[in-house]
């Protein structure tokens, strides 16, 4: 039996399994690209085994390689991730054989699915530092699952593994187990690439089996060991309800996450926020409330409910309820909502205040400004102090080009103007309602344009004659 010297500093090469198609997924995207919580399955595989702080990561793509290379090469991972092509799926100990020049001459690889068994980094610290302090040519991580399915199963006598063996070729007793194998595995170098030329395809799968590895170095009596991991009983994503189910738990520990760190969240279960986004304590986040990856959330803001936030910032003590933000920019004590919709480009100064179905678009409105109700703001450059009112419309677009409006400090806009631009409005000036503005407006000034009123004296009593006391309904 042969060990290593039990050294907890050893050189470690991280490869990644990413080759395989998915087709219970029924998707055209690589399995490893789907998304869990803003950011691919691959992604997430990837996080966990930059923590490892391995020397390099080796990429083993095949179905879908230039999409999944591109999309990891967008993320600027360091290290940068080696790709190596696996042009015949044979399976995982084919793929792991591919990766050996590449691997280099480093003391451990450690073996990981882009498909995402969801440990934790904890766990997968746990896990390299028991491979380094026994010396074991082995260590896998493992978990224990109620409906363990076709998963490998550890075979222990005692606390000894004496085998793992796939489920679907294991016999009936061995089927009985609950602790199945995660593809989470730690090896010793040398010993894994002396082993995978021995691999066979006498399965039912007829592929080379990377499990069948630990099996060989068993009978050659290696030590291997297994450290039970947390997955929150899930294991991968290999259809829809199981990217659904590990979405669920992803989601779980990112809202715990922010929960520890001061967040309020009324529900949430009902709360959907994804990787990388940033909360500040002591907000409040109210059910059904989505917020993609890449957005930012201040310290004391209230979110929802039904509220979805992507790619934006929200300043302290904001408010924004029953409304939709994309790629926008939203100061500190600002309201926005209910039913608001701020499109990107659109920006709000402190203290500024977007109402009910008031749309924002390209613009930005400076502050202490005001649009309550039913308004449209497009490519517009809204000054402090600005009241906007209701049925207000920014017309930005000739049906050529989009053009620019200017609303200067403390400028009053009635109800239901049409400000056609290229138009300005200048400081402290007012537009009367209903008023169609197509020329600028000085400073201080009030622009009314509309017709003056008609009143027709008599006129119900004649019309009534003609047509009927009531006419038709």
């Amino acid at each position: 039996m042969g060990t290593t010297p039990k050294r907890t500093s050893r050189s470690l090469a991280a490869v990644v399994l990413a080759a395989g198609k998915g087709e219970r997924l029924k998707s055209a995207m690589p399995k490893v690209l789907h998304p869990v919580c803003g950011r691919p399955l691959l992604w997430h595989v990837l996080q966990a085994v930059r923590a490892a702080k391995p020397e390099r990561i080796i990429l083993v793509v095949g179905h879908g390689a230039e999409d999944v290379c591109n999309a990891v090469e967008s993320w600027g991972l360091k290290p940068a991730p080696v790709f190596v092509e696996q042009a015949e799926q044979l399976g995982t100990g084919h793929a792991v054989q591919l990766a050996e020049k590449a691997v280099g001459k480093v003391d451990d690889v450690l073996v990981a699915n882009g498909d995402f068994d969801p440990i934790t980094t904890t766990d997968l610290r746990k896990l390299l530092t028991s491979h380094r302090r026994t010396g074991a040519a082995v260590t896998l991580g493992s978990t224990v699952l109620d409906e363990p399915g076709g998963y490998g199963r550890v075979v222990r006598e005692g606390s000894r593994v004496v085998d793992v063996i796939e489920g679907r070729d294991a016999p009936a007793g061995v089927r009985k187990i609950h602790e199945v194998a995660t593809n989470w595995i730690a090896f010793r170098r040398d010993l894994l690439f002396a082993t995978l030329p021995l691999l066979d395809r006498d399965n039912r799968q007829r592929e080379y089996y990377l499990n069948r590895a630990i099996s060989i170095l068993l009978d050659k009596g290696e030590r291997v060991d297994a450290v039970v991991c947390d997955t929150g009983g899930i294991l991968g994503a290999n259809t829809r309800a199981g990217v659904a189910a590990l979405e669920a738990l992803i989601r779980r520990r990112v809202n715990q996450t922010h929960m520890v760190a001061g967040v309020r969240m009324v529900d949430p279960d009902a709360t959907y926020i994804d990787v990388e986004v940033k909360i500040g304590r002591d907000s409040v986040i109210y059910p059904n409330t989505f917020v993609e990856t890449g957005s930012r959330i201040g310290v004391g803001c209230t979110i929802g409910p039904s509220t979805a936030i992507a790619r934006s910032t929200v300043g302290d003590g904001s408010v924004v309820w029953f409304s939709v933000l994309e790629e926008a920019k939203v100061g500190r004590n600002c309201e926005v909502g209910p039913f608001a919709r701020l499109r990107p480009g659109a920006a709000l100064d402190d203290g500024s205040l977007v109402g009910n179905f008031v749309e924002v678009k390209a613009s930005r409105i400076g502050k202490g400004s005001k649009a309550k109700h039913l308004t449209y703001i497009g490519n517009a450059e809204v000054g402090a102090g600005v009241n906007i009112g209701a049925g207000t419309v920014v017309v930005n677009y000739d049906g050529y080009e989009k053009h620019p409006t200017v609303i200067a400090d403390g400028a009053r806009i009635g109800s239901d103007t049409m400000l056609v631009a290229p138009v300005r409005v200048g400081k402290g000036a007012v537009t009367g309602a209903g008023s169609v503005i197509t020329k600028d407006v000085p400073a201080g000034a009030l622009a009314v344009e509309r017709a003056d009123q008609k009143t027709v004296k008599g006129y119900r009593k004649r019309a009534d004659a003609k047509h009927g006391s009531k006419g038709k309904r």
